[in-house]
């Protein structure tokens, strides 16, 4: 595994999660603006970057789109702003996940290993299932068990549900999940969403109210994780 970037200019964030993600054995390279961010992935084996929106060089969205020029590294996005604006365009631009200071470092952590595992599968073009705690997505045979048995699913439940596994860890946005499913034309229809995810979470969650497989992330989307006993195993 490369190393994880962290593009953030506040020297006490800097030591603080040097120190927390060190001693979880990852290896921490640290830029402090936008262009030197923008250097160091494109001279280092990155697998993950940590970066903040409030950079003296500009905003942290202008890393985001250059960086997808070139790379499709995974992208934390870990900025003080709530701003539901701000979280959805930092998302369609390319971030795969939107996390908010303050955060726990636990939190942030498996983040990281959820989005870490999603790369290492779609790095596996022979892949054929995927499996996220006791729920499996064979994506061959279009079958879905938890616990070994199987789970009814109709086309449309497969394919939302197949596309979140696809993605797992991370932040999937309205728009984008409605126009994969449904095309283009139909990314502002969320009562489709709605109703087919709250079918969904019937036939997969033990607590649809409570779902731990496919999570709400309020203002931007839904994330796909393992439930928080196996996260956290």
């Amino acid at each position: 595994m490369g190393a994880i970037l962290l593009v953030e200019d506040d020297s006490g964030i800097q030591k603080m999660l040097s120190i927390a993600l060190g001693a979880a054995g990852y290896e921490l390279i640290k830029a402090g603006s936008v262009k030197s961010g923008l250097v160091a992935l494109s001279q280092n084996p990155i697998s993950l970057v940590l970066l903040d929106l409030g950079l003296p060089d500009g905003d942290g969205k202008k890393f985001i789109k250059e960086a997808r020029l070139f790379s499709d590294v995974a992208i934390i996005v870990v900025s003080a702003r709530d701003i539901e604006s701000e979280k959805i365009e930092a998302l369609e631009m390319g971030a795969d996940d939107y996390l908010t200071k303050p955060f726990g470092i636990g939190e942030l952590i498996a983040r990281i290993k959820a989005l870490s595992r999603r790369v290492k599968e779609k790095d596996d073009s022979e892949q054929r299932e995927i499996t996220i705690g006791k729920l499996t997505v064979n994506l061959v045979n279009k079958t879905v068990t938890i616990d070994s048995k199987l789970v009814k699913l109709t086309k449309k439940e497969f394919e939302l549900l197949a596309l979140f596994a696809k993605n797992r860890g991370k932040v999937l946005t309205h728009t984008f999940v409605l126009e994969n499913i449904w095309g283009r034309g139909y990314g502002h229809e969320t009562h489709y969403l709605r109703v087919f995810m709250a079918q969904l979470r019937k036939k997969i969650e033990e607590n649809p109210s409570i779902p731990q497989y496919i999570v709400t992330e309020s203002g931007m989307g839904y994330r796909m994780s393992e439930p928080v006993s196996m996260i956290y195993a």
